[in-house]
C-alpha cells in the first residue's frame, strides 16, 4: 500500500476536528484539492466554491467515477475524542469524513500507479441537504462521460472489515410533507361552530398513513411518518392554526415519482368535512437508491478482491435517503455499506452525537475504491 495508515487516520481527525456544513466546506475542499494537486492532479473546484472533482489515469473516452461526501451534520458531538469537533454545534456524525479520507488515499494509489482507464474522484458538497449537493455536482458537468459511478457509506451495524451491497434498491426516497392548517377558532365547548383543528389534524395523522397503506403497493416499502405537530396554547380554546411536518419514503422509484397527486388529493378530502383549511409543502426529496445489476456485481468483485467473500454482508433494504441517488439518474452505478463497529463497544447509528468510526475501516475502503478503479 503506498499510502500508509497513518496517513489515512490524519487526514481523517483533521477533517473530523474542522468539520463544516453543507456549502461551506471551504477549508475541507482547500484541503482536498492541495492534496490533488501534490499528486500532479488537475482538481476543478465547483461553482459555488466548494466540492471537487478531477480525473486521473489515461485519457480514455469514457470514465468510471467515484465519489465521496464533505459536508458535515449540525450537531453537538459527545463522543469524548481527543480529536473531537472544534467547531460549536457541527460535527462528522456521518462518517464523511471518512469517505473524503478514503477517497483521497485512493487518488494517492491512483496517482503513483495509474488504472487502466480515466477515473473521475468526485469529493461533493452538501450530502445533508435537501434535495442535495449531488444536483449541483451533475449540473456543472462533473459527470460527463461517467459511464459508471460508484459510493461507500460508513455502516455502524456492520463489524470492520464487512462490507455489503446488493442489486436493486439500496435506500429509500425521501420528501417532506408539511401541513398548515387554519380555521376561524373558539371556544372548546362549542367546536360545532368552528373549524376543530386539533380534530381535524388527528384525523389527518392517521388517515393519510391508512389511505397509503391501502392505495400503494406494500412491497415499494412506503412509510409515513409524522415528526412534528404543533396547535394550540391551552385547553378551553380551539385554535385557529396548526403544523404537522413528516417525512415520507419509498423503497420505488415508480412510487417515489407518483405519490405527491395521491397525497395532496387525500388531504383534501380528510380535511373538507370538517371545515379547516390547509396548505400542503410537498417537498420532493432524494429518489431511491437503485444499484445497477452489473455494477453491483462490479462492487461485489472489488470486495472480494479487499475483504474476501467471506466478509461479504447481507444488504437491507434502508429507509434512509442518500443524493446519490441523482447520480444514478444519469448514469449507471452502485454504493455499498462498509463495515465501520469495531465489535466490542455498543453500535451508535449514524446521526448520532456519539457516533464514531473503527478508523481500520479506512484501509478497506480505499482498497476498495482503487479495485473498481482497476477492473478497467
Amino acid at each position: 500500500m503506498t499510502v500508509p495508515f497513518d496517513q489515512l487516520v490524519a487526514w481523517r481527525r483533521d477533517l473530523h476536528a474542522h468539520p463544516e456544513l453543507a456549502f461551506a466546506e471551504h477549508r475541507t475542499t482547500a484541503l482536498v484539492r492541495d492534496h490533488l494537486r501534490s499528486l500532479g492532479l488537475d482538481p476543478v473546484t465547483l461553482p459555488r466554491g466548494t466540492g471537487l472533482w478531477c480525473d486521473v489515469g489515461p485519457p480514455t473516452p469514457h470514465c468510471l467515477a467515484l465519489r465521496a461526501d464533505l459536508d458535515a451534520l449540525p450537531l453537538t458531538e459527545a463522543t469524548g475524542l481527543p480529536f473531537a469537533s472544534t467547531v460549536d454545534g457541527v460535527c462528522h456524525a456521518c462518517g464523511h469524513d471518512g469517505h473524503t479520507a478514503m477517497l483521497m488515499g485512493a487518488a494517492a494509489e491512483l496517482a503513483e500507479n495509474p488504472p487502466p482507464q480515466r477515473v473521475r474522484l468526485i469529493f461533493q458538497p452538501a450530502e445533508e441537504t435537501t434535495p442535495g449537493g449531488a444536483l449541483d455536482v451533475v449540473a456543472a458537468g462533473a459527470l460527463d462521460g461517467a459511464t459508471k459511478i460508484f459510493a461507500l457509506h460508513c455502516a455502524p451495524q456492520l463489524e470492520v472489515g464487512r462490507l455489503a451491497t446488493r442489486a436493486g434498491p439500496i435506500t429509500s426516497s425521501s420528501a417532506t410533507v408539511t401541513v398548515h392548517l387554519s380555521s376561524t377558532g373558539g371556544h372548546s365547548a362549542r367546536p360545532y361552530l368552528t373549524g376543530d383543528l386539533i380534530h381535524a389534524a388527528a384525523v389527518l395523522v392517521t388517515g393519510l398513513a391508512s389511505v397509503l397503506d391501502r392505495r400503494i403497493d406494500a412491497r415499494s416499502a412506503t412509510v409515513l411518518t409524522w415528526g412534528r405537530i404543533s396547535a394550540g396554547h391551552v385547553g378551553n380554546a380551539i385554535p385557529e392554526s396548526g403544523e404537522l411536518v413528516g417525512t415520507l419514503r419509498s423503497a420505488s422509484h415508480t412510487t417515489w415519482r407518483e405519490l405527491e397527486p395521491l397525497v395532496r388529493r387525500t388531504v383534501g378530502e380528510l380535511l373538507a368535512p370538517y371545515d379547516v383549511g390547509h396548505e400542503l409543502i410537498f417537498a420532493q426529496g432524494v429518489p431511491p437508491v437503485v444499484n445497477d445489476p452489473d455494477c453491483a456485481a462490479d462492487l461485489l468483485a472489488a470486495i472480494e478482491t479487499v475483504v474476501g467473500l467471506d466478509n461479504l454482508a447481507e444488504a437491507q433494504q434502508s429507509s434512509g435517503g442518500e443524493d446519490f441517488a441523482w447520480y444514478l439518474e444519469e448514469v449507471p452505478g452502485a454504493m455499498a455499506r462498509l463495515g465501520v463497529w469495531d465489535g466490542v463497544g455498543p453500535r451508535c447509528d449514524l446521526h448520532r452525537p456519539e457516533f464514531t468510526l473503527d478508523e481500520r475501516a479506512l484501509v478497506h475502503g480505499m482498497r476498495t475504491f482503487v479495485a473498481l478503479a482497476r477492473q478497467g
